[in-house]
């Protein structure tokens, strides 16, 4: 643990020197502070840690949600909450089956406000499941967003549920570009984050048929780093760096929509701005 917070602590004071150009704005899409990771990184650290890697805002859940609420009483002007379904680590194969969710989840929108419900695990017919079910009443109820990891079959199911839902799509269902566009192509609400993805520009440039999907849907697609361990907090900085680089490949007005312009859109329609 001690070793730990010396190395966020020096994370957290690397020279602007050896980073990019921080006035290229970045709202991360994909930030998770677990239980696990807040008894490592104390809520002061976490913030300093976004701010050193110059986000604008970051939507954040955790497990549980307690960790959510704590880096937004830090920063509320960074921190934009979304609900995850989880009250622990290992429930991401049991969450839809435990009916207890739909209190918690319930409970949890009455008392504080969110921009969306997730990163919750689904795939296929789960989606079907009452505790699921419930998940996209609430979504529509709240007028909310649903950010989802799930295979494109648990995303067209959710869709048939609620046409009009708006999906975030976490990781971009770890498909290639051509299945991402048919998936936009289809669902006018749906969006998509590059959250665990570096294969669009692993050579610092962006590969030309995920080029060519940017450059048809600018207004869908995000970008997030995904901290699903407490370790991946090591890297926010760095991949804030990277992304910066890649998105200098693009041209600025779509970098721009990618980088922050199309994330903070998705955020003011769900906290009714």
């Amino acid at each position: 643990m001690k070793k730990f917070l010396v190395s966020v602590a020096l994370l957290v004071a690397v020279s602007s020197l050896v980073q990019a150009d921080q006035s290229k704005k970045l709202f991360d899409t994909h930030i998770h502070y677990s239980h696990d990771a807040w008894d490592m990184l104390p809520p002061k650290e976490a913030v300093k840690v976004l701010q050193k890697a110059g986000l604008t805002h970051a939507f954040v859940s955790s497990s549980s949600d307690e960790g959510t609420q704590l880096l937004y009483k830090e920063d509320p002007n960074l921190i934009i909450p979304v609900l995850r379904p989880y009250r622990r680590r290992g429930e991401t194969n049991s969450w839809y089956r435990d009916e207890s969710v739909i209190g918690l989840l319930e409970e949890r929108l009455a008392k504080y406000k969110y921009a969306g419900i997730g990163e919750f695990h689904i795939f296929g017919d789960d989606t079907d499941l009452p505790v699921m079910r419930r998940v996209v009443e609430l979504g529509k109820e709240y007028g909310i967003f649903l950010h989802a990891h799930a295979d494109a079959e648990a995303v067209e199911n959710i869709f048939k549920q609620d046409p009009q839902a708006k999906v975030l799509w976490a990781h971009s269902g770890f498909e290639g570009p051509g299945k991402i566009g048919e998936m936009l192509a289809k669902h006018p609400t749906l969006t998509a984050d590059l959250a665990f993805r570096n294969e669009h520009a692993n050579t610092g440039t962006v590969e030309k048929d995920w080029r060519k999907l940017f450059m048809n849907y600018p207004d869908r697609i995000m970008i997030g780093t995904d901290t699903y361990t407490p370790e991946r907090w090591y890297y926010v900085v760095d991949h804030a760096d990277w992304t910066r680089g890649w998105l200098e490949d693009l041209p600025a007005d779509i970098a721009e929509k990618i980088a922050y312009k199309n994330a903070r859109k998705l955020a003011d329609w769900a906290l009714k701005k």
